[in-house]
């Protein structure tokens, strides 16, 4: 077997700290910047090859952008007197060139007063040319050119996150590289090359990255003579924006660095550790600290697999219990279990207990607070009896997993906080199971050394400000290709880059991460039935099939009560069991419920023969109008139908304000309904202010919808006219079955009729007498007041302007009469 060894693979290393030679922000007088921490691309076309690299390399390093398709006019680039982007970015380059006179001079206006930058790449030329002249600059191309042995100019105040000093030796990808030469001072070059044709042995530097200073023309620029195929590009696009952006497109410098060792004692034998593979774990874990201060390995052991091996391999575990305390340490399963395959408590108690007892036994630590489940099994989709148990035996407080929202793109690979427990996300090193022997790695060792030297495991390390990445037991014997990949990583980081490695314990790292993201705190719940990969960690009691397939979606006052009633009449179709709590409606995507997970709301759809053939719905009025609500809904229910009704939002506010009065709500005891809505939101208490908008809010409706249809296609969505539900329900019925496309219809006709003692439709009953609506709903009380009434459709005129055209984009051939009247009276 072949015992790999990191190589010296850097040409030159100084240890100094990077420096910052970014120029300071044009404030606006009050230290804030004139531009948004954001940049413009321009790309090509609707699926551009460049463009799309380059705003996956913006995502993997969170940097906020806007992608447009460069066309015969711009984008706003101002709002009121602040400059929307920090850097324009041209796919190619030309684009800017050849823009019209009026369009070029609205941008290098713009970049010359805001001071914001041009990055701009020179798209590959069809043939060779030398000296071609850039359009309007004293910079000339020389194109179709096949390079090798970069080197960075280490006077440049680009240079952030690269380092220079030597020379990158070998060919360089493609044959269509373009380079720079230039004949006036504010040019400097960044990045050269060399000609790899004619025999050459010196370096003859071949610029191909320039600056352009800005002292031409006043406009600051750094332009590319080809993509981001070579590493070191994309090193120097990240510096590019940073700079052009005076610091405010930039990412961190420093890298946490975290590597499990999941499976310890675990694996057949003729995989597992022996003696001498301990021993150079723990001379290279010693090599290591010196380039990552602080690291130590970190392993996860499954006890009931201890003395499992041949006596080399038995003896290997025995020399890993006799250095414990040279790692860190973490729990996985006893018995290498899937904890999803665990329905009882009790038992997956019992299994976690036995590898706590086998640590305590042989003085392995049990205070980390960190846990890995087998094969991600139980972190992503939850499982939450895992998180039960991993608190009660273990105080679990931190876990990885890869698998959140989903495995692939890593980019988006994300964290959350779930019951308590961080869930941080965990990268890949291109190691698994089966990676024992350099030569059945796929494409060997010069795969591996690609995806170390600029390839897929650098780029990751210099993409995530914090990595937890994954290995196995088995990666660190045989070959040892786990030793030789972390270390030569981290050789080349420290070669080629200015980030600072270090290492930092679990509970840290989870501190630190949703310190840097508060967003992700909250979880945002996908469907594992979409996902082959949750499929298999998924328990196997739970199912998909029963999931909503439509919502009805609110706001509240329109009439979404009546309508579950008749829904839930159909034969087809089958509605959530009830809540407890908020009565027919769940509520889950807008509120604390939703924390509860996956399984919580699973409990409203039970698969039994009863529902089998059925549509199930549910009916929560408050999703409507919630910010989040449609982002979750789409996450969960990627297809599913939603049902929105709508009424004269003055008429619903104020059916809104009765219904609060009507149940106690102590502002409708303080203030009457003109008070509440006329209330100035500036001096008003809170409690108003919130009241206040609670009331009025969800009338906004083209607002809302509008939100809803981000995130859905607009055939997903059906609006029923309340009135009309009111007055003619059979027919809006049966419209809206043609939306489900449930055939053979239901006979609405003659299963519900008008009450005119209660004023509204209602349910026949078998015996012939009526089902109406309980207690509180259709009740009556004092019309409105004719002040109030001007004032909300005064003040829902723009909203409702918005409506109608928004009704007409989505081809809705009938406006509501509601709408023509609400509109009819603002207008006189």
């Amino acid at each position: 077997m072949v015992r790999m060894r990191p190589y010296g693979m850097c040409p030159h290393f100084q240890s100094t700290p990077p420096t910052d030679h970014r120029p300071p922000h044009q404030g606006l007088g009050d230290g804030r910047p004139r531009t948004d921490p954001k940049l413009l691309l321009l790309v090509e076309t609707a699926y551009p090859r460049l463009g799309r690299e380059l705003a996956e390399t913006l995502v993997h390093n969170r940097l906020r952008y806007k992608m447009e398709v460069a066309g015969k006019s711009l984008p706003a680039l101002t709002n009121l007197d602040k400059g929307r982007y920090s850097v324009i970015v041209f796919e190619n380059y030309h684009r800017y060139l050849n823009m019209d006179k009026w369009n070029r001079e609205l941008l290098d206006k713009y970049c010359r007063e805001y001071g914001v930058g041009i990055l701009g790449f020179f798209p590959p030329a069809n043939r060779h040319m030398t000296g071609v002249k850039v359009k309007g600059f004293p910079l000339y191309l020389h194109t179709k050119l096949s390079l090798r042995d970069a080197m960075l100019n280490s006077a440049s105040p680009v240079l952030r996150v690269a380092r220079a000093g030597g020379v990158y030796q070998g060919p360089l990808p493609g044959d269509d590289w373009s380079v720079f030469t230039a004949n006036h001072t504010t040019y400097e070059p960044v990045a050269w090359g060399s000609n790899s044709s004619g025999g050459r042995t010196e370096y003859v530097p071949l610029a191909t990255v320039m600056q352009d200073h800005g002292m031409y023309d006043g406009i600051s620029r750094v332009l590319f003579g080809n993509g981001l195929n070579f590493w070191l590009h994309r090193l120097l696009f990240l510096d590019s924006l940073s700079y052009l952006s005076k610091g405010l497109l930039s990412i961190s410098l420093e890298r946490q660095v975290l590597v499990d060792i999941d499976d310890i004692f675990v694996g057949e034998s003729g995989i597992r550790m022996w003696k001498e593979d301990v021993h150079d774990l723990i001379k290279t874990q010693d090599r290591i600290r010196q380039l990552v201060p602080g690291f130590k390995f970190n392993l996860g052991f499954s006890g009931k697999y201890f003395h499992r091996g041949t006596w080399e391999e038995n003896e290997g575990d025995d020399t890993i219990l006799e250095n414990v305390d040279k790692f860190n340490w973490f729990c996985h399963m006893w018995n290498h279990m899937q904890p999803h395959l665990y329905n009882n408590e009790t038992h997956l108690e019992y299994e976690m207990s036995l590898n706590k007892a086998f640590a305590e036994a042989h003085g392995i630590p049990t205070n980390s607070s960190y846990s890995v489940a087998p094969h991600h099994s139980g972190v992503y989709p939850v499982h939450e009896l895992l998180y039960t148990v991993w608190k009660k035996v273990w105080n679990i407080r931190v876990t990885s997993t890869e698998e959140y929202p989903h495995l692939r793109p890593a980019r988006l690979r994300r964290g959350f906080v779930h019951r308590g427990i961080k869930v941080l996300p965990r990268q890949t090193c291109g190691l698994f199971t089966h990676t024992i022997y350099v030569d059945r790695y796929p494409g060997g060792l010069k795969k591996l050394d690609e995806s170390i030297m600029g390839g897929e495991l650098f780029q990751t390390i210099v993409y995530n400000p914090i990595n937890v990445f994954m290995s196995h037991m088995s990666n660190y014997g045989s070959d040892r290709l786990a030793l030789y990949t972390f270390e030569s990583v981290f050789q080349f980081i420290r070669c080629w880059t200015n980030l600072k490695l270090v290492s930092s314990g679990p509970l840290e790292l989870a501190d630190k991460y949703f310190k840097m993201y508060p967003e992700e705190i909250d979880p945002v719940w996908g469907n594992p039935c979409l996902d082959q990969r949750h499929l298999k960690i998924w328990s196997y009691k739970k199912s998909c099939q029963h999931l909503p397939k439509f919502l009805v979606i609110g706001p509240q006052k329109t009439g979404t009560t009546a309508l579950y009633t008749f829904l839930s009449m159909h034969p087809n179709i089958s509605a959530n069991i009830p809540s407890k709590e908020t009565f027919e409606e769940i509520q889950f995507f807008n509120g604390r419920n939703y924390y509860k997970g996956l399984d919580w709301y699973m409990q409203f759809f039970p698969s039994n023969d009863s529902v089998d053939n059925k549509i199930v719905f549910e009916k929560s009025a408050t999703y409507f109008d919630s910010d989040i609500v449609p982002k979750r809904v789409q996450a969960l229910l990627p297809n599913v139908k939603l049902v929105t009704i709508l009424i004269s939002p003055a008429k619903r506010a104020y059916s809104w304000y009765q219904h609060a009065k009507a149940h106690g709500d102590p502002n409708t005891l303080k203030y009457s309904f003109h008070q509440v809505i006329t209330a100035n939101e500036s001096v008003v208490p809170k409690s108003l202010r919130d009241f206040r908008n609670r009331c009025l809010n969800p009338g906004k409706y083209a607002l809302h919808i509008e939100r809803w249809l981000d995130y859905f296609h607009h055939n997903n969505l059906h609006i029923i006219d309340g009135d009309q539900l009111k007055s003619n329900p059979v027919d809006v019925l049966d419209q809206f079955q043609k939306f489900l496309k449930i055939t053979p219809p239901f006979d609405y006709s003659s299963h519900i009729r008008y009450d005119a003692k209660k004023g509204f439709f209602c349910k026949v009953l078998e015996g012939g007498g009526n089902k109406c609506l309980g207690k509180g709903k259709g009740r009556q009380y004092a019309t409105m007041d004719t002040e109030s009434y001007k004032y909300l459709r005064e003040y829902y005129m723009p909203y409702n302007t918005a409506l109608v055209k928004l009704l007409r984009k989505l081809e809705h051939t009938t406006i509501p009469q509601w709408l023509k009247d609400d509109l009819s009276y603002s207008s006189t």
